[in-house]
């Protein structure tokens, strides 16, 4: 099964979380994440280390690096946001993301998924064959996110009353400046009080100028289109929200990994 483009991206993100997982100490274990790759039909196949230089290499290993740190940090975000009082959960651009089967939900936790159509269908076919089941109430929307997605959403049964857990993860950098605006802003409508955001702070989207495109090798970075092109921590701030930016290269540390010396992203958390 083939998927567009943009989200073909999401397999090699999942082959990250899948070589991730298989380490004896993983700093997460997503079990479904290696079911995806082999279901891709080829899509996102990874070059051939040999045949890369050694600029390719350091950028490549930058991008697992950040990943793999993104991927735990937005476990604990969301473990921490539902153990806080978040009833509800909106994960903007899903992709092949599995946080709603592989972690441990409290009874009630509804949990929603927005994505393109295909993806959402690839996805459901890989999880069906592997016996999934969600340890909350899922459901899934068709959505494109530069519409009314809201709509879509209360009709899911998401209730704009409750606080909500928002995550926005490897999706901004995908979007244009004025659609990444509409999705923050729009999230941040239908967000009462205590409700939670976390999305990447943009650093990674930000080096691309600074890399050359023969240098990076790879199909993501040649989709990004900038998202809102400045700190999202002042946007979100500007607009009722209380930020707080995390470095990279500090969680590394708390996490037991080597940062790469190049290690320059970070990610940002906000409460309504």
């Amino acid at each position: 099964m083939s998927l567009p483009a943009v989200s073909r991206t999401a397999i090699g993100v999942a082959r990250v979380r899948a070589a991730e997982s298989a380490r004896p100490e993983p700093l997460f274990r997503d079990p479904y994440a290696a079911a995806f790759v082999a279901a891709a039909s080829g899509d996102g196949v990874a070059p051939d280390p040999a045949t890369l230089t050694d600029e390719q290499r350091r950028w490549r290993a930058g991008i697992v690096f950040h990943i793999t740190m993104r991927t735990r940090f937005f476990d604990d975000y969301l473990r921490d946001a539902v153990d806080a009082g978040c009833a509800q959960v909106v994960v903007l651009g899903a992709g092949l993301d599995t946080r709603a089967f592989r972690l441990d939900w409290p009874p009630g936790l509804r949990w929603y998924e927005l994505d393109l159509p295909e993806v959402l269908t690839f996805k459901q076919t890989v999880l069906d064959g592997a016996g999934a089941r969600p340890a909350c109430d899922r459901r899934t929307l068709a959505a494109d996110l530069a519409g009314d997605w809201a709509v879509d959403l209360r009709d899911a049964g998401f209730v704009p009353t409750l606080p909500t857990a928002w995550l926005a993860e490897g999706l901004l950098a995908y979007l244009s400046g004025e659609t990444a605006a509409h999705v923050l802003l729009v999230a941040t409508e239908l967000s009462a009080p205590g409700s939670r955001l976390s999305l990447e702070r943009g650093d990674v989207a930000g080096q691309v100028a600074a890399t050359s495109a023969e240098d990076r090798m790879d199909e993501a970075s040649a989709l990004w289109r900038g998202g809102l092109g400045h700190n999202p921590a002042d946007w979100l701030a500007e607009r009722g929200w209380r930020a707080v930016e995390h470095e990279v290269s500090d969680l590394s540390a708390t996490y037991g990994r080597q940062a790469p010396a190049s290690a320059r992203s970070g990610f940002v958390t906000a409460t309504r």
